[in-house]
């Protein structure tokens, strides 16, 4: 056996990959400054990566991949457990010997010619109890400087390990790019990820997703504890005193927007702040004190670039001036720069696409940027960091957040009755994914915890774990659902959004703190109108139509009809889940369902 590293089943593991995928050459990646410049370089004279303007975007670089591979792709995702109930109806599922066999011939010398990447990372800070290692293998120089800003990468990591310390797997090779052979496979009772024929960023990050959300969803299941699809954010009040939330939203619901949001002027002034620990990802696990601490496994920000701008998300923005890879944007050509859709109101008019052809985006009726183009970016970056982004331990959870867009079902925030009626709530999130106008609802996606194309397992099996991490911790955090999408007879939306859902996590809080009564509702507890706070509130729903206390009441409303003609949905979504739906959910079910039939 080889003495690549001290960890014995390191080196074996090692052996075996090279004999497979045949590589020319093997480099450990230590994560130093000197190996990781060096890759820069190399990357750069290969045509991988385009160095960008240093003094404007210093440490930045731009990517293009290949243009059939810009996006996870979820139908060639697979969960392969022993038998497909245990990977559920939610999740693609294979036998996992029938996929190895599959696999093992497409890798078969896929990386002649090439060099084998040996990255070993870190999911959370480096030996603390959050912690989990894993090493991916890779021929791309662009996933190791992308996991190396993802992840905590090096030889620090190795001596965590030890010479027998456990860590998950994971493979990935570009092999020839033939979508019709690409997969992105876990295989949970092996601790093992394998990914083959991509080279965009959420397939080959292994790290991600396939690691934070699929693998580690598996093992806190295992284990105890959670991993889920949730930003965290730290509300720091004048007092100086900072409390936690954590929150899922499916897709285009403003996640990374809340994760970074800056307060309304009139709370700034008092001295509130918001505080990023996460905007993707949260690792879940019942402290010494009996409460729920997360922590962000993560070390940066992979970030959808269309639409981030200094209005949408300065914050966002101030992370990528620096360190940052930029992949599938325009190059702005007369300062080596970048832009995408939604940056400014001003397109380069001499540029390259995403394609890596010339474009004018004065003229153009193409669009230069991709719709799904990215920005990876150190989370230190963000002036909005929380100070405790590092911290072992974590941080502690004062309340969940579940939300949705909706144009009438949801109201703009609502109390769970209790942890069992919360982790319902959760199991029916949804959005709408049509626009909705003049009272028509849009087409409802089910998107449970934000998790169901991440959960690693059987989705009725992941909420009887809810359901248990309720039973076995003593202080739980207070589950509250919101929707800042609500729509006017004539599609406009009700509430401002961005700096003011402020105003929505202030009531959160407080009732966290037992310091503002709610009426209860056949949904929950939703706020007396009077307790949120709408001091400095200027927004103009429509022309003649400004926001005050009697529209905040139409968005506080519990919409009966549309609430029934929803139940009718989630009956068919829980129908799909099948005989796995927890029997306390289909209780809750029932319970919630006479309460509006009543109403």
């Amino acid at each position: 056996m080889s003495t690549y590293t001290k960890n014995a089943k390191l080196n074996a593991w090692l052996d075996e990959m090279i004999a497979l995928c045949n590589p020319d050459n093997v480099v450990i990646i230590d994560g130093s400054d000197e190996q990781i410049e060096a890759l820069r370089a190399e990357a750069c004279a290969s045509g991988e990566m385009f160095k960008l303007n240093q003094e404007k975007l210093p440490g930045c670089y731009l990517h293009r991949t290949a243009v059939n591979d810009v996006a996870r792709v979820e139908g060639r995702t697979f969960i392969c457990t022993p038998t497909k109930e245990e990977a559920g109806p939610t999740n693609n599922w294979m036998d996992p010997n029938e996929m190895y066999a599959k696999l093992l011939a497409l890798y078969k010398d896929s990386y002649k010619g090439r060099t084998m990447y040996v990255i070993p990372y870190s999911m959370s800070v480096v030996g603390s109890d959050f912690a989990k290692n894993g090493i991916e293998l890779t021929d791309s120089i662009y996933v190791v400087l992308n996991m190396i800003i993802m992840t905590r990468v090096g030889t620090a990591v190795l001596d965590a390990m030890g010479e027998n310390g456990d860590f998950i797997k994971g493979l990935h090779a570009r092999a020839d790019m033939d979508e019709n052979n690409k997969y992105i496979v876990h295989f949970p009772q092996d601790n093992t990820i394998m990914s083959i024929n991509s080279g965009y960023g959420g397939n080959v990050l292994l790290g991600k997703k396939c690691f934070a959300l699929r693998i580690a969803s598996y093992l806190g299941r295992n284990e105890g504890w959670m991993a889920e699809h949730m930003l965290i954010l730290g509300i720091e009040t004048p007092e100086g005193e900072t409390k936690y939330v954590a929150a899922a939203f499916p897709s285009a619901c403003g996640k990374t927007n809340l994760a970074m949001l800056i307060p309304p002027k009139s709370y700034t002034e008092k001295g509130y702040k918001v505080t990023c620990v996460g905007d993707d990802i949260a690792w879940i696990r019942i402290g010494k004190d009996g409460r729920l601490w997360a922590c962000n496994p993560e070390n940066g920000f992979f970030g959808v670039a269309p639409g981030t701008n200094v209005k949408s998300n300065p914050n966002a923005l101030a992370s990528t001036m620096s360190g940052t890879i930029f992949t599938n944007v325009v190059l702005n050509n007369a300062d080596n720069t970048v832009w995408w859709e939604g940056l400014d109101k001003n397109p380069p008019v001499d540029a390259i696409d995403w394609k890596g052809r010339p474009w004018n985006g004065q003229e153009s009726t193409e669009k230069g940027a991709h719709p799904n183009s990215r920005f990876t970016a150190p989370a230190k970056n963000c002036p909005c960091i929380s100070p405790e982004f590092d911290n072992p331990d974590g941080v502690p959870l004062s309340a969940i957040i579940f939300g949705g867009r909706r144009a009438k079902t949801a109201p703009l925030v609502y109390q769970s009755f209790d942890w069992k009626h919360g982790t319902f709530v959760g199991s029916i999130m949804a959005s709408e994914t049509t626009a909705a106008a003049s009272g028509a609802v849009g087409v409802v996606r089910r998107d449970p915890m934000a998790m169901l194309p991440f959960c690693g397992y059987n989705m009725g099996d992941y909420w009887a774990h809810w359901l248990k991490m309720g039973e076995v911790t003593p202080n739980l955090p207070k589950i509250f659902h919101v929707n800042w999408f609500r729509l006017t007879d004539e599609g406009k939306f009700m509430w401002p959004g961005f700096g003011d859902n402020f105003r929505v996590l202030e009531w959160i809080l407080k009732r966290c703190e037992g310091k503002v009564d709610a009426v209860e509702t056949a949904i929950g507890y939703v706020p007396n109108a009077e307790d949120i706070n709408l001091e400095g509130l200027d927004y103009e729903i429509e022309a003649g139509r400004k926001f005050d206390i009697n529209e905040l009441k139409n968005i506080l409303t519990v919409e009966k009809d549309y609430w029934l003609a929803d139940f009718e949905n989630i009956k068919e979504f829980y129908a799909k889940i099948g005989d796995t739906v927890p029997v306390e959910l289909l209780k809750q079910y029932e319970d919630q369902l006479a309460r509006l039939s009543a109403m």
